[in-house]
């Protein structure tokens, strides 16, 4: 294998594969990633086995070919070579040669029979999906999903599609988020997958804001083809919880305040939070929001801000990140904030998207 590629393409190239690798493999070939020649350009490829990323980049080919590196030396060499211009060559015993016209390295890959085959998706049916869109959706819900390893099911975030409707949700017990998008045109095919966090964080990476992508489902595995870019990657087999019974009804006691000014409020307020007091206060009066923190041993702060509200005072307590998630993806000028009771959950809804979160008591 021969091809000459200008540096800062092929980084890119490096840069979008390698974030699946896990650093401390146990097996070698999967800190490594695959190089192979096609007829004016290069496939770069990296897994961990339940995910797989591989990314097309332009290159003048001399000689087909393939190989793998290990991708962190790979890229460290690839970062720190003084000149554009770089020529790769491999050798019968598995040396790559990579050079420009200053400086040259050799270092030793793995052949590519013993990289992990990634699994094939013939004859299945496309899903066209707009990538703005998702992540959009993404930014709405990937927050909220579980880190908990012992309820794995909520390790990823449940993807609906039903006739022209997308659904995703995500939970961590603590506070559900739900968006609903119309699609363009109506699927036959039904689909209801969990998708790993990893993954979602992986394509929320690489997808743009303009064209589309294809979904193509298999057994128990999805992909993503986002052009240049294909993501496949394990499902999360169970039965996600029923997310709709917990959802309130609609309520009139609506506090209506300005997202950004809300949002540096509860951040300040959360500047006295430590990890036995984290709640921030919520005291609604009419037409007033006050957020307050009080934390024994490290001092307290308290801010006012115009609101629009009629309903009955109430006093309550969040945890300030959680309400922080929301309201630095949001994009609306102002939202609102349903509050029901003490001890009952906020919701903010808006434009098909659902926000619920349980409060906090108050120390």
């Amino acid at each position: 294998m021969k091809f000459k590629v200008d540096k800062d393409v092929l980084l890119g190239g490096i840069q979008i594969v390698q974030n699946v690798i896990i650093t401390k493999a146990t097996l070698p070939i999967l800190s490594h990633i695959l190089i192979e020649t096609q007829q004016d350009s290069l496939r770069l490829t990296a897994t961990d086995l339940d995910i797989g990323i591989s990314c097309v980049i332009p290159v003048d080919i001399q000689e087909q070919g393939a190989i793998t590196v290990p991708a962190k030396r790979f890229s460290d060499i690839i970062k720190e070579l003084p000149v554009d211009g770089v020529s790769i060559t491999t050798k019968k015993n598995n040396q790559v040669n990579i050079e420009t016209d200053l400086c040259q390295f050799k270092i030793m890959g793995l052949a590519r029979e013993e990289f992990p085959k990634l699994p094939e998706f013939k004859d299945k049916e496309v899903i066209h999906l707009e990538q703005a869109s998702l992540k959009q959706m993404f930014n709405l819900t990937s927050f909220a999903v579980s880190f908990d390893e012992s309820r794995y099911i909520l390790n990823g975030i449940l993807f609906k599609v039903s006739k022209n409707n997308l659904t995703l949700v995500a939970t961590d017990g603590k506070r559900l988020a739900i968006v609903d998008k119309k699609l363009s045109q109506a699927q036959e095919k039904e689909i209801n997958i969990i998708i790993p966090i990893k993954t979602i964080h992986e394509l929320n990476r690489n997808l743009k804001e303009e064209g589309e992508l294809s979904l193509i489902l298999g057994t128990n595995q999805v992909l993503f083809d986002l052009g240049n870019i294909v993501v496949i990657s394990r499902l999360i087999e169970g039965e996600f919880p029923d997310y709709k019974q917990v959802i309130p009804a609609p309520s009139d006691n609506k506090v209506r305040v300005d997202r950004e000014q809300f949002l540096l409020a509860v951040k300040r307020a959360a500047l006295l939070s430590t990890p036995d007091y984290q709640a921030v206060k919520l005291e609604v009066f009419k037409n007033k929001l006050v957020v307050s923190k009080s934390t024994p041993d490290v001092g307290e702060s308290r801010e006012e801000i115009g609101v629009v509200y009629a309903g009955k005072e109430l006093v309550i307590g969040f945890n300030p990140v959680y309400l922080m998630d929301v309201l630095k993806n949001l994009h609306e000028a102002t939202v609102d904030l349903e509050l029901t009771d003490t001890e009952k959950p906020g919701v903010i809804r808006m434009n098909g998207y659902v926000y619920i979160v349980l409060p906090m008591r108050l120390s």
